[in-house]
């Protein structure tokens, strides 16, 4: 029965999820803007204590890859890898934008193909394409949306969430196949089933190398478009 702690700071959002076999037991999570450096070690401890779960009970240390902010990775990533070195645990990374599809506001939408987005600047966004099983048919690029955006996704009924979806919705819902679900934010909650299947197949990172997803070449480089 694996306990595993989950760290997700790639937004605004600063929230801690222990899950155990699968299972969420418990969430903390606080939407101050970037206060993740005063917030993130109390709410650890917190999501420990409501779980009735100590630190060296702990099988692995689940973190959001990203992409996202880069002060907020790098605090969330720090923290996950500094656990991991002191606890002797593995570290699993979770794509954010994967993550969080899982949201519950999203269960009436599982035959839908799903883009979770991110704001990145001016009218771009971090984005993926996820087909029906959330399985990825786009992988996570920067991209700059405009009419002809998602235009082959949008042959069929496409749900646009996250907190890079509200700038691109003037534009994106000429087309009736889109549709809109607000408030999804990235969660650790959202990271629990996830991490979870990873470290059942044994997929961890190496703690010492181990790296935030960036998407520094996307950004600084020629935006991409999305299918």
């Amino acid at each position: 029965m694996a306990k595993i702690l989950n760290i997700e700071t790639s937004t605004t959002v600063c929230s801690i999820a222990i899950g155990i076999d699968g299972k969420i037991v418990s969430v903390n999570e606080v939407n101050n803007g970037y206060s993740h450096a005063e917030k993130i070690e109390e709410l650890i401890e917190k999501s420990l204590n409501d779980a009735k779960v100590s630190l060296k009970d702990l099988d692995a240390v689940s973190v959001s890859k990203g992409p996202g902010s880069y002060t907020g990775l790098r605090i969330g990533v720090s923290i996950a890898k500094g656990l991991c070195f002191g606890l002797k645990t593995p570290l699993i990374s979770v794509p954010t934008l994967e993550a969080m599809a899982m949201s519950p506001l999203l269960l009436d939408n599982k035959n839908e193909a799903k883009v979770p987005m991110l704001d990145a600047r001016r009218m771009e966004v971090y984005a993926c394409v996820l087909g029906t099983n959330n399985q990825v048919i786009s992988p996570t690029s920067a991209i700059v949306i405009d009419e002809n955006s998602f235009k082959e996704t949008l042959k069929n009924t496409t749900v646009f969430f996250g907190p890079g979806m509200d700038k691109c919705k003037p534009i994106l819902s000429q087309n009736s196949y889109a549709n809109f679900i607000g408030n999804v934010l990235p969660s650790a909650a959202q990271m629990v089933a996830i991490s979870d299947t990873k470290f059942s197949n044994n997929e961890f990172e190496d703690v010492a190398y181990f790296e935030p997803y960036y998407l520094k070449n996307f950004v600084a480089g020629k935006p991409k478009k999305l299918l």
